[in-house]
């Protein structure tokens, strides 16, 4: 079965009736939202309602979405916009690099940044960052879900630590939108990101939710478009298609849908436990999303076995692609306390909406053969291995 795709966590497919809902917008239906004209309005109303559906998604009041260009402009967004030189600001060891490196701008300009770490499951203890408040601390910036793990972080804590401390709490849900029910007013976040291609639509389009009363700042300045909290003419057939993606990952949802995928994960993972010994899957015994595994194999580097599984045509990843072509291993296991080589030796499969159980069964035969093969010729398997019963933690 040529073609099986899971890394989804990198990117989704954008689903046909996302494309169809943006066709009309690229040709007979164009215009510019901010014009006055009827082109103009039409154009501004098919921006409204997909505003409607993406807050639908959030729980939060459609004129505290502010649409961009994805994920990693509405963290960048979130911190520039509201944190100064002389302020403090706590975020993880884990986040995204949209985050991190975010962070190390700031310091380079004054502010202070702290890490917190995380524990073996790959989670921050929300004490840790009540302990870490400090009387200029200005932000607190947690993700909901990871990208290599798939990770839920408690933010309910969080947020209600924050909001006693009265300090700006924003969370990088991009990993986490479309695969989690996500209600802003319960988690008492101030912000939050997402980005279109990680749930079915296109590239390049994304949201930030900005709670009312938030005093962030323009990074983008320009024209009044999105209540003069970003500049520039909206793009109108990208908006489109996330807000119809929008709707459809919140009926799906609504459906049961996360529960079907998550119970195909760890139908996986079992089968893998049963057929491969010294496997170790990372966060396991903690929330994930639905459909997020990562997966170390001792004895084998995971390029290889994605490359021996590129050439069967499956995609998978040995972590996150904006870290992709690095030959350090994946920080967020390193931030786990995993060791160098069995952080190495990792891969993630993440799972998407069209993933169907023909798919998983053709992945789970061609994986044993190819991890078979490749410890068969690896001189640190052969040299160190000692059979031993199968262990699941990280």
């Amino acid at each position: 079965m040529p073609g099986v795709y899971l890394d989804n966590n990198a990117t989704t497919q954008l689903l046909p009736e996302v494309f169809e809902a943006m066709r009309p917008y690229y040709f007979e239906k164009f215009g510019n939202a901010s014009s006055l004209y009827e082109r103009g309005q039409r154009a501004h109303a098919a921006v409204e309602k997909a505003r409607s559906l993406v807050g639908a998604l959030l729980g939060a009041d459609p004129a505290e979405i502010v649409f961009n260009s994805g994920g990693t402009e509405g963290d960048n967004q979130a911190i520039f916009g509201l944190v100064a030189p002389g302020d403090h600001l706590i975020t993880s060891a884990i986040e995204h690099p949209a985050i991190l490196n975010a962070c190390k701008r700031l310091e380079s300009n004054g502010t202070t940044i702290t890490y917190l770490p995380v524990d073996g499951h790959g989670q921050v203890n929300p004490e840790d960052v009540r302990a870490a408040l400090r009387r200029n601390t200005k932000l607190i910036s947690v993700m909901m879900a990871n990208n290599e793990t798939g990770v839920v972080q408690s933010l309910e804590e969080i947020g209600r630590i924050a909001a006693e401390a009265d300090v700006w709490f924003h969370t990088d849900a991009v990993q986490a939108a479309g695969k989690l029910p996500i209600d802003v007013a319960r988690i008492q976040c101030d912000l939050l990101s997402i980005s279109g291609h990680k749930l079915n639509a296109p590239q390049g389009t994304g949201a930030l939710y900005v709670r009312r009363g938030t005093p962030m700042q323009p990074m983008i300045v320009g024209g009044p478009q999105e209540n003069n909290k970003r500049g520039g003419t909206e793009n109108l057939p990208g908006i489109v298609g996330l807000g119809k993606a929008a709707g459809i990952a919140t009926h799906w949802l609504a459906e049961g849908g996360a529960d079907r995928m998550g119970k195909m994960r760890d139908e996986f993972e079992r089968v893998i436990g049963e057929h491969l010994e010294c496997i170790h899957i990372h966060g396991l015994g903690a929330p994930r999303t639905p459909n997020t595994s990562d997966i170390s194999f001792d004895g084998i580097s995971g390029a290889s076995l994605m490359v021996g599984l590129d050439q069967k045509e499956i995609s998978v990843s040995t972590g996150s692609a904006c870290a992709s072509g690095s030959s350090h291993p994946p920080y967020v296991l390193m931030a786990m306390g995993v060791k160098r080589d069995r952080a190495h030796s990792a891969v993630r499969f993440s799972l998407g909406k069209q993933t169907t159980q023909e798919e998983m069964d053709y992945v789970l035969s061609c994986l044993s053969a190819e991890v078979a093969k490749l410890r068969k010729v690896s001189p640190v398997w052969n040299s160190r291995h000692k059979k031993r019963s199968v262990s699941t933690r990280g």
